[in-house]
């Protein structure tokens, strides 16, 4: 699913932004720490069990969305990215907890290749249950 270029840039990064939902429906986006196997991301923190997206999906609401994402360069603007649509599920041990994202679906966007191609838009996408991609 993920290309080595791909894995190189997430595990370069040590921040992302982590969407969940509430049980009522109202989203909550947090920055957050990670861990990056090749597959799953690791999410902890001081006390997550007090956090809305540890709420989020102890409530249920399991489906997320985690974005990794920087400029290389503001001049010229170069824009780089990961997003990915996945699940997420809690795993306690060790007196922690951590969410566990497990991806579904990923766009990439200036890791493997530019952001922008004749003046449009440009992103990689790839889908972990078809194990197919496409531009």
């Amino acid at each position: 699913m993920f290309t080595e270029k791909e894995i190189a840039y997430i595990n370069s990064q040590n921040l992302a932004r982590l969407a969940t939902v509430s049980k009522s429906g109202q989203t909550d986006v947090a920055p957050v720490g990670f861990r990056f196997d090749g597959k799953t991301f690791f999410i902890t923190g001081f006390d997550i069990t007090k956090t809305f997206k540890y709420k989020n999906v102890k409530a249920g609401n399991m489906l997320v969305s985690l974005v990794i994402d920087d400029l290389a360069s503001v001049q010229p603007w170069v824009a780089r990215g990961v997003k990915v649509h996945g699940t997420a599920e809690i795993v306690e041990g060790g007196g922690r907890a951590s969410l566990v994202i497990h991806p579904k679906r990923l766009w990439s966007w200036g890791v493997d290749d530019v952001a922008f191609k004749d003046g449009k838009p440009h992103s990689r996408k790839a889908s972990i249950e078809e194990n197919n991609s496409q531009n």
